[in-house]
This record gives C-alpha cells, structure tokens and sequence, in this order.
C-alpha cells in the first residue's frame, strides 16, 4: 500500500501552538478527515481535499481515512488538542483492529498541545502534582463508572482535569459530578474553569469547589479540579510539588 495515514492534535486553538510536525504533515497531505469544526481550521489549497463530519462518526470517519490511504492518498486524520487524549487516535486502532486488510497501511501518530495542559498553562501550575483526566461525556462509557472514577480521584487527593463537562443534549451530567465531589468532601478544593483556551474566546475563571454552578461550563469548557494542597499565589492558581 502506497498510502499513508497520519493521526494528528491540531492543539487547542491558536495556530501558533500548532507543532512545527503536524504543520509539515499538513503540507503534505492530500486529503484532511476529521470533525467539521476541527477540520475547518485546515487551509484549503489546491490538491487537498477537506472530508469534514458529524461529531458521531468516528467509526465511519476512521474507516473512510484508512479506506483513503489503502487507496494511495495521503490522509490526515485530525483531531484538537492532542490524538490520543478523548480523541481520533484510538478509534483508528479500534477500526484497523476490525479490518486486517488494512492494516499493511503506513500510520503514525503526531501528538499535540491538549487543552488540558493550555488550560493549566494559563491558570499557573495546578496539574504540578499528580493528576488524572476524566471525560464526563457518557456516550460511549456507563454514567455509573464516571461517578466511580471520580470518586476514586477525589478519595486518591489527584487534581481531577474533566472535558466534555456539559452539553445541550445531557445538561445534568455536570451537575452530578460537582455533587459527587462536594459528597466526596472536596467543597474546599479549588476549580478553573477555562472556556475556548488560547482563542478569541478564551475566558478562565477560578472558585471553590462549593461555588462552582453547572452553567459555568460548556463543551469548549476544561475543568480543572484542585487537589487538597492546590493554593493561589496572587493571580495563580498552583500545585505544590511536595505531598505531605
């Protein structure tokens, strides 16, 4: 197989965090596949093909990239932030696993800035310790095992970063994790909430656990969690390196 597919983070919004390997890759390829919105931020050009799709198509999505590339293109899979984080990266193993006659295709996998570490970023330093990510969207897992793995967190004293915390379509999800980590005594606890980091959009703002409202976030909304020694100094919020 002629064909190349390469898995790519196109960061978490601005071009400028965009990795110098993925804008080469770009140059490169022939045909971009990915989520509409994420897809939108590739510059059309002559010879490259834009495959935008639904939000809920990753199985089709993986499949028609892997179907371009056994057929000589090469395809960018792209996703924000980074591939493997919630992302593309892993839905394309899933479909390769399922489809043997492609899997002589030449893939790689670009990592990128996810919105976690640009969130944190701009709060300070409160992922300086250890730290887990959890994705609260229940599409694809039971609600029962998020609430588990939050609780587990919260008893384990990790800062907790959470994506895809509130949508149109499961508006209470949100909800019922802050009261899972007011009932797992984490009221005191400092929460970021970055909206659309590092775009025009962006908007960080930072309160106690027990203050935090389910409409503070959004699905552009990175929530990070404090552990029990996160603080503030002036403007910033921080994780001491020393556990106690």
């Amino acid at each position: 197989m002629t064909g190349t597919l390469t898995i790519a983070g196109l960061g978490p919004g601005d071009e400028a965090l965009v990795t110098p390997e993925v804008s080469a890759a770009l140059v490169d390829a022939t045909d971009v596949v990915g989520y509409a919105p994420y897809v939108a931020r590739v510059k059309l050009r002559e010879g490259l093909t834009l495959h935008p799709s639904d939000n809920r198509m990753e199985v089709q999505r993986a499949n028609d990239a892997l179907r371009l590339a056994s057929e000589g293109c090469r395809v960018i899979m792209v996703s924000s932030g980074d591939p493997g984080v919630f992302a593309m990266a892993s839905a394309v193993f899933e479909a390769l696993e399922a489809a043997p006659q492609w899997q002589g295709i030449a893939i790689r996998v670009l990592p990128g800035v996810t919105a976690m570490m640009a969130a944190a970023a701009r709060a300070g330093a409160p992922l300086g310790h250890d730290f887990c990510a959890i994705n609260l969207s229940d599409n694809l897992k039971p609600w029962s095992m998020i609430e588990k793995r939050l609780r587990l967190a919260a008893e384990a004293d990790f800062a907790i970063a959470m994506y895809n915390p509130r949508s149109v379509s499961r508006p209470e999800g949100f909800g019922r994790a802050l009261s899972v980590l007011k009932e797992a005594s984490c009221g005191e606890r400092l929460v970021i909430f970055a909206h659309a980091v590092t775009t025009p959009e962006e908007r960080i703002e930072t309160v106690m656990l027990h203050e935090a409202r389910p409409e503070m976030a959004d699905m552009r909304t990175v929530v990070i969690v404090g552990n029990s020694a996160t603080r503030r100094v002036g403007s910033w919020v921080y994780a001491p390196r020393h556990a106690r």
